[in-house]
């Protein structure tokens, strides 16, 4: 069974934890670093960027977290994005994690008022998915290192993101009911560790 937590320090978090029992999986709240532990993923879901990171080192999480992260996948929604990203554009009051090479924008896409619906197509087991995903005050991906592969844009701009272990979306895919990232990541990376340890514990 494979186990992800949700970090429930701001934001909504329940709808992820709807879409991982519809998917079968375990699903687990995070709060401390106590809880990250046997834990095969996590999620940093949306809320307000610049409190979840004060949360973070309140609660002294973010050796934790940086730790997981090397060996477990972590999906990172909207405000999860931008907590993941190496650079913040013009940005003081949050310190991020540094997870993914990338560079972003906080609400670029306009502010909450301006919340709006965008359909974007992904490519899964070769067949193009097309889906409706939500902006809320979304981050704009800006850069990103050679090592990321963008798997989803909107209009030009890199939306979703991923770079073999972690992935990072623009966007809230809970709110539309799609569960295809969240499978993406887990199933994926989760069988691609237990290989390896297989692997290590053969030889």
């Amino acid at each position: 069974m494979i186990k992800v937590g949700v970090l429930e320090l701001q934001g909504d978090f329940e709808l992820h934890h709807n879409i991982l029992r519809e998917l079968g999986y375990s699903s687990f709240s995070v709060k401390d670093s106590s809880d990250l532990e046997s834990l095969d993923g996590l999620i940093i879901p949306g809320g307000e960027s610049t409190t979840m990171s004060l949360l973070i080192d309140a609660f002294n999480l973010r050796k934790s977290i940086l730790d997981f992260s090397e060996e477990n996948s972590v999906l990172g929604t909207c405000a999860g994005l931008i907590l993941m990203s190496k650079f913040i554009e013009d940005e003081s009051k949050v310190n991020p994690l540094g997870i993914l090479d990338i560079e972003i924008s906080r609400n670029a896409y306009g502010r909450q008022i301006m919340s709006s619906v965008e359909n974007i197509s992904i490519e899964s087991d070769s067949k193009i998915i097309n889906m409706d995903v939500t902006l809320i005050r979304a981050p704009k991906i800006l850069k990103v290192n050679k090592n990321i592969n963008v798997i989803a844009e909107i209009d030009n701009s890199p939306a979703a993101v991923f770079d073999g272990k972690h992935m990072g979306l623009s966007f809230h895919p809970e709110l539309n009911g799609s569960t295809i990232f969240h499978e993406m990541l887990f199933s994926r990376t989760t069988k691609l560790n237990h290989k390896n340890s297989e692997g290590i514990n053969a030889a």
